[in-house]
């Protein structure tokens, strides 16, 4: 190789650099439609709801009327169908044993070591904090706790 000639750094045409990244435009580009895709079926569907949870009041049955007469329906056919609430299970309230005096008196005592542990910020917090401790004090000296 001669020195005069020297190698100049492969040049890439601008065609060749479309064609080189065309899948990834492509890719962009289907990914970007079909969020903003989402995103507008997501809008709509929240939208759908809010109206269908309007509910005409009393003073609306004529305009219902009037709707109903011009869209085609019949007034004996539903407006809007309501989606069927399953009814719900109420489960018996369980009856607990009722905790000994000893133990809520360690609880008790528990709590306001743990409360005299909290830093207040303000002085609000503090006074809240001291009247909470100066009610827990209550309860442990009393003879008998009060049953919940």
């Amino acid at each position: 190789m001669d020195p005069t000639q020297r190698q100049t750094p492969p040049s890439y045409s601008k065609e060749s650099l479309i064609r080189r990244y065309k899948p990834i435009w492509r890719i962009l580009l289907i990914s970007n439609l079909a969020l903003g895709g989402y995103m507008f079926a997501k809008a709509r569907k929240k939208n759908s709801r809010v109206e269908d949870r309007k509910r005409p009041g009393p003073h609306d049955e004529d305009n219902q009327a009037t709707d109903a007469v011009s869209s085609g329906l019949t007034p004996a056919s539903p407006l809007s169908e309501e989606p069927s609430v399953p009814p719900t299970v109420i489960e018996p309230v369980k009856v607990r044993e009722p905790i000994p005096e000893d133990q809520q008196r360690e609880l008790f005592k528990w709590i306001l070591e743990e409360k005299r542990k909290v830093k207040p910020k303000d002085p609000k917090e503090k006074k809240r904090i001291d009247e909470e401790k100066a009610i827990l004090k209550q309860f442990i000296r009393a003879e008998s706790i009060p049953q919940l």
